[in-house]
């Protein structure tokens, strides 16, 4: 069985709509980076490192994935609040991680 996912893209980039409780549930959330969006309890996952991230996972759980397209010129997702996994916690560039303060 697999699920379907909304790929949305525009000119310049795209991501993948998932909720985050499925993120959650792969074990992964604290893998996103702020590259990707949020907005409610959907996580936008941006194409390059975080939609890798989560094929990954799904493909290690034996979840197949479709896909559907949806393009605009310019993607209101660009607006929405960058991605940040809890409110305790700061992304290190330098590590390439989230930091929480028991880090």
């Amino acid at each position: 069985m697999s699920k379907k996912y909304v790929c949305h893209t525009d000119a310049g980039h795209g991501w993948i709509a998932v909720k985050r409780k499925e993120l959650e549930s792969l074990g992964i959330l604290g893998l996103i980076t702020p590259c990707s969006y949020q907005r409610g309890q959907t996580v936008y996952l941006e194409e390059d490192q975080d939609a890798s991230t989560f094929w990954k996972a799904k493909e290690a759980k034996g979840e197949k994935i479709e896909t559907r397209e949806s393009y605009h010129d310019y993607s209101p997702i660009r607006l929405y609040e960058s991605f940040h996994p809890g409110t305790d916690t700061h992304w290190d560039y330098e590590q390439s991680k989230w930091i929480t303060p028991e880090s």
